[in-house]
């Protein structure tokens, strides 16, 4: 690694829940609380997927505020600062019922037990090909297939071109330490998003002609650019609305439901402003960009495609799941 370059820890309690009992922890509707913060990306592709496969009936969800400290994720906007469900004031106590001694990070998502308080899994890597995979007897009907088995190999291939250089690659620019490492994560960052510009060109998804798992991880990213990554993180060659083909594709996917209507720009800046003060001393949150645009046509359906493929979009989000409009 680079000298001042950024590397993120691996999980620590990445165990799967699966349906065929070959794990720990099975699947069982209304056993765990999916834990996720609307701020973190790697929670938001899970909030994503729960929805449009249906599964909030079979699994329920605690939203951590934006802002925390080194005793973890906060559930700072529920009432007496707890997750009315599971009872705590900070995530970090989900992970000491798991292990005593637990001292890695406390990460969001986290899929918690209710009955025992203790987190099954933090492996944000595969909790939602799970959900697609081994949650199916809980999907609504009509869910789309996120992670058709056709295309799994290809899937795989597109996700993992883009999470070193993408998904991950802002925090690698944003906590580089020396300016070494940070030009090579950015000279890796923007060639990556010019060669995933060139493939979207003529094809309105990553994959076949339809929603895949490739772009809902692509996705959270792209949303968060504009807002956080392109002045908090340094990711400023171009501004996401400068760079047409991808702008066009995130507009898209942002006025498809479980996409803009899980997206809550402003704890996304409140989170990034807020909470690297290595970064942004003086916790100053900005007040732009202005969002109105994400709502501007997009003119994508002309290159085809199925969003949700033989299913049908997700109803309405569920009751104190509802992020605020842009009007």
């Amino acid at each position: 690694m680079t000298e001042g370059g950024f590397e993120r820890e691996p999980v620590a309690l990445d165990a799967r829940i699966t349906s065929d009992g070959s794990t720990a922890w099975p699947v069982e509707a209304g056993r765990y609380r999916l834990v996720v913060a609307r701020a973190c990306p790697w929670a938001h592709r899970s909030v994503i997927v729960r929805r449009l496969l249906g599964l909030d009936p079979a699994i329920s969800m605690g939203i951590a505020g934006p802002l925390h400290d080194e005793r973890s994720w906060r559930f700072h906007l529920d009432p007496d600062c707890k997750d009315p469900v599971l009872g705590i004031e900070y995530l970090g106590e989900a992970y000491r019922a798991a292990d005593p001694d637990f001292d890695a990070g406390v990460t969001v998502p986290a899929m918690v037990e209710v009955s025992s308080g203790k987190v099954a899994t933090n492996g944000f890597q595969q909790l939602t090909l799970d959900f697609s995979t081994q949650w199916t007897a809980h999907h609504r009907p009509g869910a789309p297939d996120l992670y058709p088995q056709a295309h799994r190999d290809e899937i795989d291939e597109v996700i993992a071109s883009f999470y070193e250089d993408v998904n991950n690659g802002v925090y690698k620019c944003g906590f580089a330490s020396t300016q070494e490492a940070y030009e090579k994560a950015y000279g890796e960052l923007f060639g990556r998003l010019d060669a995933l510009s060139e493939r979207l060109a003529d094809r309105r998804y990553l994959v076949g002609d339809t929603i895949t798992e490739a772009d809902i991880r692509l996705w959270v990213t792209l949303v968060r650019f504009d807002a956080a990554y392109h002045g908090h993180f340094k990711c400023n060659r171009q501004k996401l609305a400068e760079m047409p083909v991808l702008w066009a594709y995130a507009r898209d996917l942002f006025q498809t439901p479980g996409f803009g209507d899980t997206t809550d720009f402003v704890q996304i800046k409140q989170h990034y402003y807020g909470v690297h003060h290595t970064i942004n001393p003086s916790g100053v949150v900005p007040l732009g960009p202005d969002v109105r645009p994400w709502l501007d046509p997009h003119g994508r359906e002309a290159l085809g495609g199925r969003p949700f493929g033989d299913g049908t979009p997700p109803g309405e989000p569920v009751e104190g799941e509802r992020v605020p409009s842009i009007s």
